[in-house]
């Protein structure tokens, strides 16, 4: 035992003075890119005309202001069996696996190992008579413990390189369950669009019908002649094609929506009509984009990335000095008949294993310039995320108030439109009007309806990607299962 003590003594010394040696092979410093500060990225301007205040960071369970129990049951049911998410879950406890074999490295290691051969020892040998030029049998069992003292920090950085990519994969896992849930929402929007539309079709194939037949009493009173009845007939084929079509696009959402809860189409079947209310006005929080970082598991995930990317790079570094391990074995071993396990058979051993890099063909050197390449592209992939970020969330504020502005002018259009049509059918009844007049008021009405569909759908949409590019109640759902 005292044997050790002194050795780990004078061991690291021992190192150091070999240290010069190793050194040499070091290639010139490259200095890591600073971690880019998210508030440099000026939106003060862009973001100036929202709404502002502490408390409008989306809550965990956003998609409920949506006011549709369906889509609860939907997006809770996507979140617990839909297989990506569970692709994820498997690649988070793989990083966390890899990042306990990581960190056992740093501790000792203990092995146990034994045999028993048989063979005939050569008579020119490193082995005596009565043993040479005879068949006998050689027996070992011992225990080896080993420690890698870990000088320069090597095993260490790749421990917390593991443990921070396992954060980061952990991150990764909650991004893909909140793109999961705004895709499901999504598609729920779109099935309400297709209800929707297909409301406004079957109206107008019961609005022309009646025309229809308003213009066969029309010809029979001697108003109209046959061209107008043939113009009324061939306006219908139209409508009712695109009900099909609309049917289709609402059967086809509901095979997304069914895919999305990881089921098959029968799944969808059972999705009833969608019951969505209006979003209110979503006002920016007021530490945008400072706290951005911390609402976004993409971005959080992103930065658990860079922090593995240099402690990658320091590890490689360590690669470069010379490191100590230090070896303990004890056991048995028997030459010959008898029995193993006793005292003349013992054997016992320790000493270090010094491990001095010289030569290697460059390899140390192209593992750190590929760790250094590394932490730059992650350096530069934060950053540009962070950019993404605040673009969508401009985008989506544009998109917002330039709908807000479209609605309100659909509203007076349709009111106008409406207003038209209804007078030019009743100069029409009264036999003052033409068929021309009712076609051509009917045409803008039919516009402002499905202009009307078209931007109530665009809201929801945006109201939830600007939800989704808050971060989607990140925050709230962790501290939640903390608890």
């Amino acid at each position: 035992m005292s044997a050790l003590v002194h050795t780990t003594r004078v061991l690291p010394g021992f190192a150091l003075a070999l240290l010069t040696s190793a050194c040499a092979t070091l290639p010139a410093p490259h200095p890591l890119a600073p971690v880019p500060d998210p508030n440099a990225l000026q939106s003060t301007q862009t973001l100036a005309s929202a709404a502002v205040t502490a408390t409008a960071w989306p809550a965990h369970d956003w998609w409920r202001s949506l006011g549709d129990p369906q889509l609860d049951r939907l997006i809770d049911e996507a979140l617990a069996d839909n297989p990506s998410l569970r692709v994820a879950d498997a690649r988070t406890r793989e990083a966390i696996a890899r990042a306990g074999a990581a960190a056992a490295a740093r501790a000792p290691q203990v092995d146990l190992g034994g045999d028993a051969t048989r063979e005939r020892f050569s008579r020119n040998g490193i082995y005596p008579p009565p043993f040479a030029g005879h068949w006998d049998t050689l027996s070992d069992l011992s225990s080896t413990l080993s420690f890698d003292l870990d000088l320069w920090g090597g095993l260490h950085n790749a421990s917390l390189a593991a443990a921070d990519s396992a954060r980061a994969r952990s991150l990764d896992a909650r991004a893909a369950s909140l793109t999961l849930s705004v895709a499901v929402a999504h598609a729920y929007v779109e099935l309400q669009r297709d209800y929707r539309a297909l409301d406004v079709a079957r109206e107008t194939l019961a609005q022309r019908e009646r025309v229809l037949a308003l213009t066969r009493e029309r010809a029979d009173a001697g108003l109209d002649s046959r061209l107008e009845i043939e113009q009324s007939e061939s306006a219908l084929p139209p409508v009712r094609a695109q009900i099909v079509r609309l049917e289709e696009a609402a059967t086809r959402t509901r095979h997304a929506l069914a895919a999305l809860l990881g089921q098959g189409p029968d799944r969808g079947l059972a999705i009833e009509r969608p019951g969505l209310r209006s979003l209110d006005t979503l006002p920016l929080p007021s530490r945008l984009p400072a706290d951005l970082l911390g609402r976004r598991p993409d971005l959080q995930a992103q930065r658990w990335r860079i922090e593995s990317a240099r402690h990658g790079v320091a590890a490689a570094k360590a690669a470069f000095y010379p490191n100590v391990n230090l070896m303990a074995l004890v056991g048995f071993q028997n030459l010959g008949p008898g029995t193993l396990f006793t005292a003349a058979n013992h054997e016992i051993g320790v000493g270090p294993a010094l491990d001095l890099p010289i030569f290697d063909g460059g390899r140390r050197r192209a593992t750190l310039a590929a760790q250094d390449a590394g932490y730059d592209a992650d350096v530069a992939a934060y950053e540009q995320m962070i950019a993404d970020a605040l673009r969508e969330i401009a985008d989506h504020l544009a998109a917002a108030r330039s709908i807000e502005a479209q609605t309100s002018e659909q509203r007076q259009g349709l009111a106008t439109a409406t207003a038209a049509y209804d007078l030019a059918l009743l100069r029409y009844q009264e036999g003052v009007g033409n068929y021309l007049q009712v076609l051509s008021t009917e045409s803008r009405l039919l516009e402002e309806r499905a202009l009307g569909v078209d931007l109530e759908a665009r809201s929801l949409d945006v109201g939830i990607d600007l939800i989704g590019a808050l971060g989607g109640g990140y925050p709230a759902l962790e501290s939640a299962n903390a608890h």
